[in-house]
């Protein structure tokens, strides 16, 4: 499949991506993340290896769109946790 990353043409094909990240450790998920041979990494991870590029040359989206269009399950970022309320430390402490 065609697509463009970063304004480079790629030439991607689901088994060479399957085959680039076998022997890659994944990264903690920290945000937008694909399933690649049961595996969990992080979309940008993925996107460094496949493309060679860095990491700042390129979006989130593009590699999601890319990487959904090869037929990967992407998964939205976790939500965060909420903050712990200080007052309720406080009164916790007794003060």
């Amino acid at each position: 499949m065609r697509c463009v990353i970063a304004r480079f043409p790629f030439d991607l094909i689901k088994s060479e991506v399957e085959q680039s990240m076998s022997g890659i450790t994944p990264e903690p998920v920290t945000g937008v993340s694909v399933t690649i041979s049961r595996r969990v990494y992080p979309v940008m991870q993925v996107g460094e290896v496949i493309t060679r590029l860095n990491r700042r040359d390129f979006t989130t989206g593009e590699m999601r769109r890319a990487l959904t269009r090869l037929g990967f399950t992407c998964h939205d970022a976790r939500p965060v946790r909420p903050a712990r309320d200080a007052r309720a430390d406080e009164d916790a402490l007794g003060w």
